[in-house]
């Protein structure tokens, strides 16, 4: 496996992947794996010639109060997953902004409300650095998974308008054996923290069958969770969305609605 760390040699590795005509999946990731991230990578692996993960936590996605500082980043047992699975490149820079950097990319329509209400700035800062990993590893395939549902409208939709010459594919949401979705944020949960974002998770799945009145039950039902505090109940399309803080952690969780 090779890691590389500089955006000039990720460019080069690209180009002659281009030159060869491989089908390169890529998966990127802030690190912190998951069996969620394993699950797309293994997708990657089945689909496409060669598989890059990237691993970089992007500061442009996070407010000015958010957990920047304190995000996980277990670089060796990421590095280590990573091997095991079979990645050919993983792509860890330490930067990838320069120090004028003054050009964003900016989706005005799906990314109102939820996160784009809750988290002011998140989705330029993702669909910027969305767009230059597209550009630096140049892939045919790109994996996301489905828990970040309005992250996969905005890309979608910024790879439409931008033309970007890439397939995306949405991997349903992995959740643990509690039902818990699976989140990296999911280490900064005490073992009573753990027990209320099942209920969270539970609930949401519960509400998932009730399309009559989904959204209006799940926020009436939430809000009598102890130690849990709603931030948003939102019903999207035929998509349940959610976000919660159980302490000082914040989870995101989505569901289809089940007619």
């Amino acid at each position: 496996m090779k890691v590389i760390r500089s955006v000039a040699a990720m460019q080069r590795e690209s180009a002659a992947w281009v030159r060869s005509g491989d089908a390169v999946g890529l998966v990127p990731t802030m690190g912190a794996l998951h069996e969620g991230h394993l699950t797309l990578i293994r997708r990657a692996k089945k689909e496409c010639g060669r598989v890059v993960v990237t691993i970089y936590v992007n500061p442009t996605q996070f407010g000015p109060k958010e957990d920047l500082a304190r995000y996980p980043r277990p670089r060796r047992e990421d590095l280590a997953l990573c091997r095991k699975a079979g990645v050919e490149v993983v792509f860890a820079p330490e930067n990838l902004y320069l120090p004028n950097h003054s050009t964003w990319v900016e989706e005005t329509a799906l990314s109102q409300g939820r996160e784009g209400a809750s988290r002011p700035g998140h989705f330029r800062g993702v669909a910027t650095v969305v767009l230059k990993l597209f550009n630096l590893t140049r892939p045919t395939r790109a994996y996301f998974g489905q828990k970040d549902a309005q992250q996969v409208e905005v890309i979608r939709r910024m790879v439409r308008n931008l033309d970007v010459p890439v397939r995306l594919v949405i991997v349903p949401t992995v959740r643990d054996a509690d039902g818990l979705a699976l989140s990296s944020r999911n280490r900064y949960l005490s073992p009573e923290e753990r027990t209320v974002a099942v209920k969270f998770a539970s609930l949401l799945q519960e509400a998932a069958l009730r399309p009559a009145d989904s959204a209006r039950w799940l926020r009436g039902q939430l809000k009598r969770v102890a130690g849990l505090n709603l931030d948003y109940v939102e019903l999207t399309g035929d998509r349940l969305c959610a976000a919660v803080f159980v302490g000082k952690t914040r989870l995101i969780d989505n569901e289809g609605l089940r007619r």
